[in-house]
């Protein structure tokens, strides 16, 4: 699996979800630059070391961001206040990207759950 996996997702998706996930992605690889993109049950998500420090993915009435582990959600705390959230997803609006602070929040949080 490459970037091109990514490519295909988004090509797939559509506007303004397509341009809010790229955002995202962008906003992910500036966290974890040498990350390696993927597809992880079949949605995007970013590995370091072989290990996925996160994820997104569309779905009909919001995005949705894939920590893939419970506690980062727990971990950042007051920071995804009104945000909805499940155990394992943050859901945000289809059309407003996740602020690039938030972003490195999540990700700094799963990389220390994975001792990085």
């Amino acid at each position: 699996m490459a970037a091109a996996d990514i490519d295909a997702y988004l090509a797939g998706v559509p506007e303004p979800k397509r341009s809010t996930l790229a955002a995202l992605r962008r906003s992910i690889l500036a966290v974890v630059p040498d990350a390696e993109e993927c597809l992880s049950y079949g949605m995007p998500a970013f590995k370091v070391r072989g290990k996925v420090v996160a994820g997104f993915a569309a779905f009909k009435n919001h995005l949705s961001y894939l920590p893939h582990s419970s506690q980062v959600l727990t971990d950042v705390g007051a920071l995804v206040d009104g945000y909805t959230r499940t155990k394992g997803s943050l859901h945000f609006a289809v059309d407003e990207p996740l602020p690039d602070d938030l972003v490195r929040s999540l990700v700094d949080a799963k990389l220390s759950i994975l001792g990085f």
